[in-house]
């Protein structure tokens, strides 16, 4: 679909790379077409296709001989933009895609493998190409990094709005990036095509259900907001025994015990629902000392208490939404 992401996932040697390759005619399909704006792409001389699609793979794949500056400007300059130009925009691109100005100089092997990707990224965008393949663009990065380069991507395509194709194995990165989901199984068959909510919800086989794996819940959890929670609006537990202290701006301190043994605090977890999932709810709840949480609003102003009732509550009726 347009101005979505999608992603291909599935073993190793299921196709899914394959299938990607033929986007940009590395690969030409035995059946079937591809097209692009309704143009199909065998009618288009490959090398013109190819440059006005940009193409992002595992390491980065720079051009070791050549500046940061430069390796990013490769593609305006084959199609004709003269040095400054070229230079000029893949300086734009570097402050999009979240590199300092002060790497334009360096060569590919003076920079982290994160800041190498993200310079992949730019260069395959340095073209303003209207769709963008990525072939398991952060498998070779470490987790920390790689979940950053992940949220800029989203980041990135809400400003951009490109056609993504993405290829991956993880799906747990299927799943946070896509606006739709492909699984391939092995012999290169496709075994269902959905939202990230679909396949957790509904897996089409066995085949889908297992490679989804054992926490189908918790994954589907972290894409519903938890705007869908009501909170007790009052500030004592439902059971009575606690209640939160606010200060003058109306924002929770601490909780307060209310026995006739003596005062006792103790910290108070919060959380801002309108920018949480059900997920980040359900893991305070069970994490917070008290297994209560104080819902409040972005500007730390107190909504109301969440307890684990109120988000088993939440959950029922989104699973009966999406039943």
């Amino acid at each position: 679909p347009a101005q979505k992401i999608t992603v291909f996932v599935g073993p190793s040697g299921c196709g899914k790379t394959t299938t990607l390759r033929m986007c940009n005619r590395m690969i030409a399909p035995t059946a079937g077409r591809i097209t692009i704006g309704g143009i199909d792409t065998s009618r288009l001389e490959e090398t013109t296709l190819r440059r006005h699609m940009g193409y992002v793979i595992q390491n980065a794949g720079l051009f070791p001989h050549r500046r940061i500056l430069d390796n990013i400007a490769t593609v305006p300059r084959l199609l004709g933009a003269s040095k400054t130009a070229a230079r000029a925009s893949a300086l734009e691109l570097m402050h999009r895609v979240g590199l300092d100005e002060s790497l334009a100089r360096r060569f590919p092997y003076q920079l982290s493998g994160g800041q190498q990707q993200r310079v992949g990224v730019a260069r395959a965008l340095a073209s303003d190409p209207p769709v963008l393949l990525m072939d398991e663009p952060f498998s070779a990065i470490d987790p920390v990094v790689r979940a950053s380069l992940q949220d800029e991507l989203l980041r990135l395509q809400s400003e951009i709005g490109k056609t993504i194709v993405l290829v991956t194995h993880d799906i747990d990165e299927a799943i946070h990036l896509a606006d739709q989901i492909v699984v391939f199984q092995t012999g290169g068959t496709i075994a269902q095509v959905g939202s990230p909510v679909d396949l957790l919800v509904n897996p089409a086989n066995d085949f889908v259900r297992s490679f989804i794996g054992k926490d189908s819940g918790l994954r589907w959890l972290s894409l519903i907001s938890a705007n869908s929670i009501i909170p007790h609006s009052q500030r004592i537990t439902p059971d009575g025994a606690w209640e939160i202290e606010l200060d003058d701006a109306n924002s929770p301190i601490s909780w307060a015990a209310r026995t006739d043994s003596g005062p006792k605090r103790l910290p108070v977890t919060t959380i801002d629902l309108s920018a949480a999932t059900l997920r980040d709810v359900l893991d305070l709840s069970v994490r917070a000392e008290l297994g209560h949480i104080a819902a409040i609003r972005a500007d730390g102003d107190f909504v109301g208490i969440i307890d684990r009732d109120t988000v088993n509550s939440a959950i029922a009726r989104e699973r009966t939404d999406h039943a």
